[in-house]
């Protein structure tokens, strides 16, 4: 089991920074990639950005350049630097971690970004 807590989402305006924290407990050593995802109203959960535990990245064409996912292995945490934030960022955003072995997503609980002046 994997547990994901997300932290850092907020209101700002158009043109300004986030920065969304996804810490990871339990079995951490079974993770093969992490990621976040949104979720806007009426639409579909889509994929923002994914790291995998080797580093290697991957982004949604609508924010590359903009935002920036790292992590941090000490802390079992992911990060989601969100920079020239746009009103159509505005969206619930899921951490998730992907478990090969069980072929199991696991989700956070959400948080939620406006972009709004």
């Amino acid at each position: 089991q994997v547990q994901l807590v997300e932290s850092g989402g907020g209101l700002v305006q158009p043109g300004g920074s986030l920065r969304l924290s996804c810490a990871a407990s339990g079995s951490i050593f079974s993770i093969y990639a992490m990621g976040w995802y949104r979720q806007a109203p009426g639409k579909q959960r889509e994929l923002v950005a994914t790291i995998t535990m080797g580093g290697n990245t991957n982004y949604a064409d609508s924010v590359k350049g903009r935002f920036t996912i790292s992590r941090d292995n000490a802390k079992n945490t992911v990060y989601l630097q969100m920079n020239s934030l746009k009103p159509e960022d505005t969206a619930v955003y899921y951490c998730n971690a992907f478990v090969p072995a069980t072929r199991t997503d696991y989700w956070g609980q959400g948080t939620q970004v406006t972009v709004s002046s």
